[in-house]
């Protein structure tokens, strides 16, 4: 028992070193521990084993919705079209294709088997594409499209995914039955997400407690994904729809400590599972390399390097057709946004990284087909998989941040900050509106109502302070000497109110209780600060 524990504790330990080194160097985390485990690997001592079921349940499910909670739903709807085009056809065509070359070139393999392969490394996973983004300012519609990309396509293609496992397994494999299987489950997923998130919506003002929202919020994937498998339907999608509605309701329907409170464990749940998948796939190319040691060295390249070229290479064809051929097929017709200069689909496309959602799919190959025959190169598949997410993850993931610089795609820093000014401004401006008419109905006493004007001018006068000390330089905003002086001194100011009530509550004079509540304010104004 104490060695299952110290094993977690050094994992733990391998996870937040990685982060240093990886903040450091400034490289994405996940391509740290992902060598980690690789280094990890070929050293003596336990080793981990990636349960697909584990994965699936247990983990898919609670990241998946996690990245819904930050995404935005109204974004994802206005750029629905290059949404749709990337998390649902592109994964289409790059299942089919996958398939189609991989089976022309290991004849044994069969298109349906293929398939298999196919609809496995057909969704990106772009969680280092996204962490680099954020980091360098990558402009807000490429952010959507990433995003919105990630959370649509692990549906697509694990309904993909489970239509062509289900025709191998069966030995018959009928288009029409495959389209009418997706279609069925993608809309299945749909509904019950939607019904969660409905549910969820309602039940929400029973539990304006933090500790009951956050526990909630933490079995709704689970809710909804569990559902989605009783249902035969996609979990994933359900997962999804309910994390965009869950994200879109919350600034009225949840209270303030609610949402402190789930975001920071939600932030606790995203670093130790991402941690901990990322080190497992580092982990599993020596048990692949060991089920294939039997096989052709020339079948064995022939799978890997058709599968490589296809993931590689129908991305970029798709976002040119989209994108520079005008008109076609009518996508751009009706369309509100612009289309995608050469820079930024070259950016969306170098995003296209694989991973968890890629090895879970292809680890949860059943060993065995309905007749009880072997399922058809089970371990090729796995390795062809791992393969993808090893290059695209590690190879795409160290160099997206350098060709961002290079392509120079960044946000406009001083618009952002100019409309969250204006945005809080007319919040400021709503509040003095409601404290005239609460004075003018008599609910509250003009001198509450003075005060309550006052407290709220000084924030409005403080906001036009900072806004005015932020300095642009092409195109980056930092604080000027004057706003860093400010915010140092801010910072020192909370400092020695914390201090002070410590001495209180050493000397005996304030309690442990009221000291944490005392605490709880003094870290919400810091939390409303800039970063030192």
């Amino acid at each position: 028992m104490l060695g299952h524990v110290a094993f977690v504790l050094t994992l733990i330990a391998v996870t937040l070193i990685a982060w240093m080194i990886a903040d450091r160097l400034n490289v994405p985390y996940t391509v740290v521990l992902t060598l980690c485990g690789l280094v990890y690997a070929v050293l003596p001592g336990p080793q981990l084993h990636l349960n697909p079921d584990v994965l699936l349940v247990l983990v898919i499910p609670p990241l998946v919705y996690s990245a819904a909670l930050r995404s935005s739903l109204l974004a994802i709807r206005t750029n629905w079209r290059p949404i749709i085009s990337l998390s649902v056809v592109l994964v289409l065509l790059t299942t089919l294709a996958v398939g189609g070359l991989v089976s022309l070139v290991v004849p044994r393999i069969t298109l349906a088997v293929g398939l298999v392969l196919g609809s496995s490394v057909a969704p990106t996973d772009p969680i280092a594409a996204l962490s680099v983004g954020s980091r360098v300012g990558l402009p807000p519609r490429l952010m959507t499209l990433i995003g919105g990309e990630s959370l649509l396509n692990d549906a697509t293609g694990l309904t993909a995914w489970q239509v062509a496992v289900a025709a191998t397994v069966s030995g018959v494999f009928s288009p029409a039955l495959a389209i009418g299987k997706f279609l069925l489950a993608a809309a299945g997923g749909l509904l019950i997400g939607a019904g969660i998130g409905y549910l969820l919506r309602l039940a929400r003002p029973l539990f304006r407690n933090p500790l009951l929202a956050t526990t909630v919020s933490l079995a709704t994937p689970f809710a909804a994904y569990l559902a989605g498998q009783e249902a035969h339907v996609s979990g994933v999608l359900a997962v999804v729809i309910a994390g965009l509605m869950a994200s879109h309701h919350s600034p009225l329907e949840e209270s303030g400590p609610s949402r402190l409170q789930t975001d920071a464990v939600w932030r606790l749940v995203d670093f130790v599972l991402e941690g901990l998948v990322f080190l497992f796939i580092g982990q599993q190319l020596p048990s692949v390399l060991r089920g294939l040691k039997d096989e052709p060295a020339s079948v064995t390249a022939a799978a890997i390097i058709v599968t490589l070229l296809a993931v590689l290479l129908v991305r970029p064809a798709w976002l040119f057709l989209t994108q520079t051929v005008p008109g076609w097929l009518g996508w751009r017709l009706g369309d509100p946004n612009p289309t995608l200069t050469g820079r930024e689909a070259t950016a969306v496309t170098w995003a296209g990284t694989r991973g968890v959602i890629t090895l879970a799919a292809i680890f949860s190959v059943p060993l065995v087909t309905a007749g009880g025959r072997p399922f058809p190169d089970r371990y090729l598949l796995q390795l062809c998989a791992y393969l993808v997410v090893l290059l695209t993850l590690v190879g795409q993931g160290l160099t997206f941040r350098p060709l961002l610089r290079r392509l120079g795609l960044r946000a406009n820093a001083a618009d952002e900050a100019q409309v969250r000014h204006d945005a809080r401004l007319a919040a400021l401006g709503s509040a003095l509106n409601v404290v005239s008419e609460m004075q003018s109905d008599h609910q509250i006493p003009a001198d509450v109502a003075d005060s309550l004007r006052a407290g709220i001018r000084r924030r409005a006068d403080r906001a036009r302070a900072r806004i005015s000390m932020l300095e642009e330089s092409e195109g980056v905003l930092t604080p000027s000497p004057e706003l860093r002086t400010m915010i140092m001194a801010q910072h020192a100011v909370i400092e020695a109110q914390r201090e002070e009530l410590v001495r209180w509550r050493d000397s005996g004079r304030l309690p442990d209780e009221s000291l944490r509540q005392l605490q709880f304010e003094l870290d919400l104004e810091e939390r409303a600060l800039p970063q030192r």
